[in-house]
């Protein structure tokens, strides 16, 4: 009996763990999981839910990257060919944030509507790191946002219209409110402890919106996928001593060394678990109302 148990053991085993690596892997936006191809595809998951608000029952949409993926780093696989051949529209955030985009669209068959969700906003940059694409984290931004989606769905489907209309009209609403509650939330923060340390440059609309100063970056870029210097690193020392910043952020899916590195010679806490180029599959931060809300609330508690 226990050798049968230990061979039921070594041959059941493997398959659990892959199912659990499989379940715990991320996963593209709901509802591409029963198979058929979504209508809408977008380049990240914030945008799903952003999409999926203004086309509600009517398209379904799909996400290219997974939960928890960042896409300054993302590598495009010969399936993602294949998902963006077989959309009919597609969202992309633009300001040179999805680098991974042209060849897919170069190499993909069939034609689609394109929709820039980022078109027409006014954008930050410097000459050295270019642009900044992290536009969302303003959910001011993310209002016009909704309006070129909207404007997309009903050139792609024009007896929608009043539809999207409406979702559309719905959902800036939330956005607003969405304002308004940070703003109530940021108000807990004395001004002089308005300080931001993050990973990368990235939050510099939602800096400029609610008022806070940007002291350093781990990464001097817009742009994760990069490497500090020792210079810089000895910089960053020096300016959070000197303006005694409280706290460095970091997205959950960066790696905290450095700035634990950083924290021990400046005695500052590491907040570990931002998110903000990602949702995640649920609760917290499963949409982007939602992601906004965790996010302000993990910064108000560091920093008061």
């Amino acid at each position: 009996m226990r050798r049968l148990l230990n061979i039921l053991t070594i041959i059941v085993l493997p398959f659990l763990l892959a199912s659990m690596l499989v379940s715990c892997s991320g996963t593209s936006f709901d509802p591409t999981r029963d198979g058929t191809a979504p209508d809408i595809l977008t380049t990240s998951t914030i945008l799903a839910d952003i999409t999926q608000n203004i086309a509600g029952d009517r398209l379904k949409v799909g996400s290219l990257l997974p939960f928890g993926v960042d896409p300054h780093s993302y590598q495009p696989t010969p399936q993602d060919t294949v998902k963006v051949s077989k959309s009919k529209v597609l969202v992309s955030n633009g300001a040179g944030y999805e680098l991974f985009l042209e060849p897919l669209l170069a190499n993909a068959d069939g034609e689609r509507t394109l929709i820039e969700a980022s078109a027409s906003l006014d954008l930050r940059s410097d000459a050295e790191h270019g642009v900044d694409p992290h536009l969302w984290l303003d959910p001011n931004n993310v209002i016009v946002y909704v309006e070129n989606i909207r404007d997309g769905l009903i050139r792609f489907d024009p007896e929608g219209t009043e539809i999207y209309q409406a979702n559309a009209n719905a959902y800036i609403a939330r956005l607003e409110e969405l304002d308004a509650w940070i703003n109530e939330q940021i108000a807990q923060i004395p001004p002089a402890r308005r300080l931001l340390v993050t990973n990368h440059e990235a939050f510099g609309y939602f800096a400029e919106q609610y008022g806070f100063t940007i002291i350093g970056t781990v990464i001097e870029s817009f742009s994760s996928d990069a490497s500090p210097s020792a210079q810089q690193m000895a910089a960053l020392v020096d300016q959070i001593k000197s303006s005694e910043a409280p706290a460095i952020f970091l997205d959950a899916a960066d790696n905290p060394s450095l700035a634990q590195q950083i924290a021990a010679e400046t005695d500052v806490e590491v907040v570990t678990d931002l998110h903000v180029e990602s949702l995640t599959d649920g609760a917290p931060t499963g949409t982007y109302i939602e992601m906004m809300k965790y996010n302000v609330t993990q910064i108000v508690k560091a920093l008061q």
